[in-house]
């Protein structure tokens, strides 16, 4: 059919005809796009065929890892696929082993572009010796590999930008110090790394990705943020969670922060991306936002069904866009390969993997025997007879606890100079020109235990962080992986909460979770307990059996300044993590001075204290409660009775052996600490002395804690509340008379 017009007769043309022939210009748009990429970025055939083969790779392991799965030859599967373009354009870019890299689940290309194996990943999903990442520790997805520095990842969301934050701070410290003539001791560092940490659409709505994000930008720390946006997390659409529907709308204002965004399904446009972000990021060392938009073909997990959630259409159209369709689509339609080359690249692949299977499911899995390693140091052990040390007395009898821990500070400090502290208002001033003004004191902590260990430090060893708990141990844990021995602070445990997840899930877990290829050795020093008037439900609280329950935690709870001492070197000197808790009331009291006990005293954790000898009941306790123990047992003292006062000095380890050879002498034992009494660590002892010594025992253990309660304001509430020396005495008498 003709139509007429004012010039010539043309064929009038069908509306689908329309509509193909405007696709297929759109299309061709597209290719000549990036085909302009290809050339001006130089990217020859073998790079383009390395990122093909590693979408490729990447793919058929996901893919192997559900038939292994349905298999029972693996028992966690969680995909990467859709992701593949970004991350195989990363590897191009990035460098293994010079760079760093906190990877979460979807970033199996990442790892595979870097050079982890595909053997190393279907051994993990198996659980066996093969796994490179976690030896059998974690599931799937939870990329490892010390000598490529990738680091070994936990399940938490979020958590990782906080890691990478302090990889980088390390960093740039070990720069300064070599600068300074000082020498790394086997430390390594590169002036032009990047530290990539990565996550999804959805992990953007955790508080740590802000807290990593602002971080990095204030102190211009060389970071590669990379959010992966398939549109879902799990179920939640992106729209739902993030303002403006995008996160890079939503930080498109941030000062400081260069954000990229690209389509992170076509390899081609990943890789300018990437090729800009990390040529900015060497140069300048100032952290970027890159907002790569990938799909997501299969569903969250093995667990989840997305057909329940997302329609037909949608599923359809992602298949159009998936970087496994789309990119040999490309490749093959611009005439940069042909289809027989693409074929015989995904048939190799598949044949390989199948390889790699086998050897995989070969592979045999760790011994029994091996379960429980890694938890804590093997090279430094925190209770060894190297840590016990005699003291070398000096001057008066009249420093307090607040002193002794200062002065322990001060010496490390000076002695090391790869230890670091910092905290909310630990560092005596924020702004450096201020250390020289004789007339200003600085402030030091709330508690003036840090005062002066600033000044008497190397620039950069002591400095002020936000106020944001999880800041302060989430940035410790990355320094610690690359050599760097944080002390830090948490102003007051009432506050510490917003780090349990760090403290818990990744301090703790570190060296176990890579089977011993990371660590993370520090010391979290915290003021803690009651006794102060004024201090009510926020300033008061006691909660150790909250971390003393935790495998590859170490916890202090000195009563004295001389053990205060002993403990803090040996924590600082030692190679595990370790909760220093100081009781604020005991901070500066008369009794419990000492004099200096020189710059290598020294306490193995795990050895009590015997604070007062005795034959007829024994008290175990810790804190605040040793003194008032004391006053109880010369009360009874003076009613005929000898009780002996065991200071427990370390909850994790306790000393059993110190209460098994009391109890042989005085077959009588009461448990005293100020937590609340309910799931209080007294019932881990008593559960101990019960299995282990119980014909020691002539009576039933018994036990004085606080109430469960919270603690009250008013000062007649909190004596109520919190165990006073009437409270032993009593428990005693009951227990002598029995």
């Amino acid at each position: 059919m003709l139509e007429k017009t004012s010039k010539k007769l043309v064929p009038k043309t069908s509306k689908k005809t329309s509509t193909k022939l405007a696709q297929e210009k759109e299309k061709n748009s597209h290719y000549d796009h990036k085909l302009k990429l290809v050339k001006k970025y130089n990217l020859s055939k073998e790079i383009l065929n390395s990122m093909l083969r590693n979408v490729f790779l990447s793919r058929k392991l996901d893919d192997t890892e559900i038939t292994m799965k349905k298999q029972t030859k693996a028992y966690f599967q969680i995909s990467g696929a859709g992701h593949e373009g970004i991350l195989s354009a990363a590897t191009q870019v990035l460098k293994p082993a010079h760079d760093w890299f906190i990877p979460y689940y979807r970033d199996r290309a990442l790892c595979t572009g870097l050079g982890v194996t595909g053997y190393d990943m279907l051994c993990q999903a198996n659980g066996n010796v093969g796994d490179k990442a976690s030896h059998g520790r974690q599931m799937p997805a939870h990329w490892g590999d010390v000598d490529l520095n990738i680091v070994s990842k936990s399940s938490c969301t979020g958590t990782q930008f906080l890691h990478a934050v302090g990889i980088a701070e390390a960093g740039r410290y070990l720069e300064e110090m070599e600068n300074k003539g000082l020498d790394l001791e086997g430390r390594t560092y590169y002036s032009d790394e990047i530290i990539y940490t990565s996550c999804g659409d959805g992990t953007t709505s955790q508080g740590e990705f802000w807290e990593g994000l602002s971080t990095a930008i204030v102190n211009k720390l060389p970071v590669m943020f990379m959010v992966e946006d398939n549109g879902y997390a799990i179920s939640v659409p992106t729209k739902v969670q993030t303002p403006g529907e995008s996160i890079s709308v939503a930080f498109a204002n941030m000062p400081g922060l260069k954000i990229y965004k690209c389509n992170g399904s076509c390899p081609v446009e990943s890789y300018a991306t990437m090729f800009e972000a990390a040529r900015y990021i060497r140069k300048e060392r100032k952290p970027v936002l890159i907002h790569a938009s990938v799909t997501r073909p299969y569903s969250h997990s093995l667990s989840d069904d997305q057909s329940m959630y997302r329609t037909k259409e949608e599923l359809e159209a992602e298949k159009v866009q998936d970087v496994f369709n789309s990119y040999p689509k490309f490749l093959t339609e611009s005439g940069l390969f042909t289809k027989k080359e693409v074929q015989k690249l995904l048939e190799d692949i598949t044949l390989e993997v199948r390889e790699e299977m086998k050897r995989a499911i070969d592979t045999p899995w760790p011994d029994v025997s091996t379960s429980t390693d890694h938890i804590y140091s093997d090279d430094i052990k925190i209770n060894d007879a190297v840590f016990e040390t005699e003291p070398q007395f000096s001057g008066k009898e009249d420093v307090p606890m607040a002193g002794s821990i200062n002065a322990v500070l001060k010496s490390e400090f000076k002695r090391n100079p790869f230890n670091r502290m910092w905290g909310e208002d630990v560092a005596d001033f924020s702004q450096l020109e201020k250390l020289d003004n004789p007339d200003l004191k600085g402030k030091g902590g709330v508690f003036k235990v840090t005062s002066g260990v600033q000044r008497n430090s190397q620039e950069g060893q002591v400095f002020n962080s936000p106020l944001a708990e999880a800041n302060v141990i989430g940035r410790a844990i990355g320094q610690a992986m690359r050599g760097i021995k944080p002390v830090v602070e948490i102003q007051f445990f009432d506050y510490i909460w917003t780090a349990y997840m760090q403290l818990k899930n990744e301090m703790a877990t570190t060296r176990y979770r890579s089977g011993g290829d990371y660590t993370s050795p520090m010391v979290v020093r915290v003021p803690i307990g009651g006794y102060l008037r004024g201090g009510s439900i926020y300033h008061s609280q006691c909660g150790e059996s909250l971390f003393t329950h935790i495998p590859g935690i170490r916890v202090a709870f000195p009563s004295n300044a001389l053990d205060a001492a002993g403990l803090l070197r040996t924590a600082v000197r030692a190679d595990d993590p370790v909760m220093f808790l100081e009781h604020k009331h005991l901070y500066y009291q008369g009794y419990n001075r000492t004099a200096d006990p020189g710059a290598e005293y020294m306490i193995p954790f795990g050895k009590a204290r015997i604070a007062r000898e005795g034959t007829d009941a024994t008290v175990f306790c810790w804190g605040a409660l040793v003194q008032k123990s004391i006053e109880a047992a010369k009360v009874l003292e003076a009613e005929g009775y000898s009780v002996e006062v065991i200071d427990a000095r370390t909850l994790a380890p306790f000393d059993m052996d110190a209460i098994v050879t009391s109890l042989k002498k005085t077959n009588r034992l009461l448990i005293a600490h100020e937590e609340t009494k309910t799931s209080g660590f007294a019932g881990e002892i008593a559960a101990r002395v019960n299995e282990e010594c119980f014909e020691a025992l002539d009576a039933p253990i018994m036990r004085v804690a606080a109430k469960d309660s919270y603690v009250a304001y008013c000062p007649q509430l909190e004596d109520d509340i919190l165990p006073q020396k009437e409270d032993v005495v009593t428990a005693l008498r009951k227990l002598v008379a029995y």
